[in-house]
């Protein structure tokens, strides 16, 4: 299954083609999808394009990526995803998250979060992990500063406009946590 990361509840773990169904799921989810400025999937068969074409894409390109979150307790379900992301606009690498909202308020991101932290800095060796929310996602920006983020800027993503919060760790501050 090549796990990247395990804990006592979740396996973070490769896309993989066969994940399309789940992917449409969450991706065609309109309460998964309000604040990330991403359009709805529309379909299965675009779930898979955008396995193929994002997720596998970055794990050859860069060697990280968003990975499958797998719930053990609900029959290894795929439930949404959490990961890195190498942002080449602006050379850096962010930490992201979604899942469906079933599972929401049972600590899950903020577990994996944590992980994957430490994953980035320990494993792969970064130098500064961003997050980025929008102001309105209270939840999203909450678990970044939960999981050791600090707010350094309201500013714009490029070519997108509007107003984000930033967030950022960086190596050494991780190493005092």
């Amino acid at each position: 299954m090549s796990i990247i990361i395990e804990t006592p509840r979740i396996i973070l773990r490769k896309f993989k083609i066969e994940d399309y169904q789940a992917v449409y799921e969450f991706n065609s989810n309109e309460e998964v999808q309000k604040y990330t400025g991403d359009e709805l999937v529309a379909s299965p068969a675009r779930a898979k394009e955008l396995i193929q074409s994002i997720s596998l894409k970055d794990y050859e390109q860069y060697g990280y990526g968003r990975w499958a979150v797998v719930y053990k307790e609900d029959n290894n379900r795929v439930i949404g995803f959490a990961g890195l992301k190498y942002l080449p606009e602006i050379q850096e690498t962010d930490i992201g998250y979604r899942i469906l909202p079933e599972y929401w308020g049972r600590g899950i991101v903020s577990e994996v979060s944590k992980e994957i932290i430490k994953y980035g800095f320990e494993v792969l060796k970064l130098n500064r992990i961003i997050g980025i929310a929008m102001p309105e996602n209270q939840a999203s920006w909450k678990v970044l500063e939960k999981i050791g983020l600090t707010f350094y800027k309201m500013d714009e993503y490029p070519n997108e406009g509007g107003n984000y919060k930033w967030y950022k760790l960086e190596k050494e501050d991780y190493l005092r946590l």
